[in-house]
């Protein structure tokens, strides 16, 4: 949630929410919403305050003034009773609405949308493509089964098979115990949460249509481990030299993928569920943009051994999510479509969700809300997508990725007869 203070004193504070490209008149609405509670906070306040007095007066006062005295504390009460619904029901309009405003686009990041972002790098070569794309390379190895998936549970959903299954175990461990090696602590976190989870994680209500959600039980299926994760300190106070805390998580993910009819529609680049390996890490607020950079560089180490060409963007303040200040995506070269397309990213939320979450850090000079990032280590069918045109041969085959290969017992699958 954002600092409704700084949104009426900080003119550069409203300049990062408005190049999100937010609503027209949201802003002034959360903020017109905004006096109207605090106007009724002080005459609630006020009331209480007068009420206390009043009932203290009837202790002191004589047998002769003392009805006077308790019908005048009587009538206060009674105002205050009428007056609190009226506060309550201002609170839950401001909340309502402040909940729909983004995080601000930090300073750095470039102006516009999907098409503005900033290439800061590039890494590797732009390969010609294969003679098979992802798609039907998958369909050839028989790795991917998309005609029963789709029978099974609709379109976007695919049986993964023999050696990409155990591809993907492979890369998971690899993922989870390079990061373990840093200091991350590796978690399996729940993959359904309350609906107030995916409100303090910063989802809700903007990102409501892209989740699934299982009413009956007031529970929703996460699309990210980022949201259990985020939970892990909900309502504590850290001590400053326990941070930065950082967790990875493994998870099956769940998207609607609302909004992306047609696109990416062959193999398994967009489906509905996915595994993911995902980093989060709880900072103190000085120093979460190096925290933001070492989730960087865990990611580029990651993609770079794999053996795939790729290139970082600074996202435009108008691509990003409605919690991260800065996000950097991590691009790889996807050979039969002739451009780069996203495998991973990372975030820096600020205090944006750990406000919501009520997570704090004392210190020396007292206590302040965290800091939380987050970052994909592995987007694992991504991943797999990538691989099959980067490492399939002429005959068909596929090499085995170099560091994946201690955790496979082969270095070259075949395909089949």
């Amino acid at each position: 949630m954002i600092d409704l203070r700084r949104l009426r004193d900080d003119p550069a504070y409203r300049a990062g929410i408005e190049r999100k490209r937010v609503a027209d008149g949201l802003i002034d609405d959360v903020l017109a919403a905004d006096d109207a509670r605090r106007t009724l906070v002080a005459e609630v306040e006020a009331l209480r305050a007068r009420q206390n007095a009043a009932s203290k007066e009837i202790g002191r006062s004589t047998p002769e003034e003392r009805p006077a005295k308790i019908a005048a504390a009587s009538e206060l009460k009674d105002e205050l009773a009428a007056r609190e619904p009226d506060l309550a029901a201002a609170e839950a309009r401001a909340r309502e609405l402040a909940l729909h405003l983004p995080n601000p686009a930090d300073g750095s990041v470039p102006d516009g949308g999907e098409d503005d972002a900033e290439v800061l790098r590039t890494v590797g070569d732009e390969v010609a493509a294969p003679p098979l794309d992802h798609a039907a390379f998958g369909e050839a190895m028989g790795w991917v089964d998309s005609e029963h998936g789709a029978a099974t549970s609709g379109s976007r959903f695919a049986y993964l098979q023999r050696e990409a299954v155990m591809l993907e175990f492979a890369l998971v461990q690899w993922v989870l115990g390079r990061l373990a090696a840093e200091g991350f602590v590796p978690v399996v976190p729940p993959v359904l949460v309350r609906e107030q989870v995916m409100e303090e994680a910063g989802f809700f209500p903007t990102d409501r249509h892209q989740v699934y959600e299982l009413p009956d039980d007031g529970l929703c299926l996460v699309g990210t481990a980022e949201v259990p994760l985020s939970a892990l300190h909900r309502g504590e106070i850290l001590a400053a030299e326990s941070l930065p805390r950082r967790y990875v998580g493994f998870s099956s993910c769940f998207r609607r993928e609302a909004g992306t009819y047609g696109k990416d529609t062959r193999g398994i680049f967009r489906v509905h569920q996915f595994d993911k390996v995902e980093m989060f890490s709880f900072a103190e607020p000085d120093t979460s943009w190096d925290e933001l950079e070492r989730l960087l560089a865990w990611e580029e180490s990651i993609v770079a051994d794999l053996g795939l060409p790729y290139r970082v963007i600074s996202c435009a303040a108008g691509d990003l999510g409605p919690a991260a200040a800065k996000k950097y995506d991590i691009e790889v070269w996807l050979p039969s479509e002739g451009r780069y397309r996203e495998l991973t990213s990372c975030s820096n939320y600020l205090d944006f969700s750990a406000r919501r979450l009520e997570t704090r850090v004392r210190g020396g000079s007292g206590t302040q809300l965290v800091h939380t990032l987050n970052g994909t280590a592995c987007a694992v069918g991504r991943t797999l997508v990538f691989l099959a045109e980067h490492h399939q041969d002429a005959d068909g085959s596929f090499t085995v990725p170099e560091v994946l290969r201690p955790f496979l017992g082969f270095d070259r699958v075949d395909p089949p007869a």
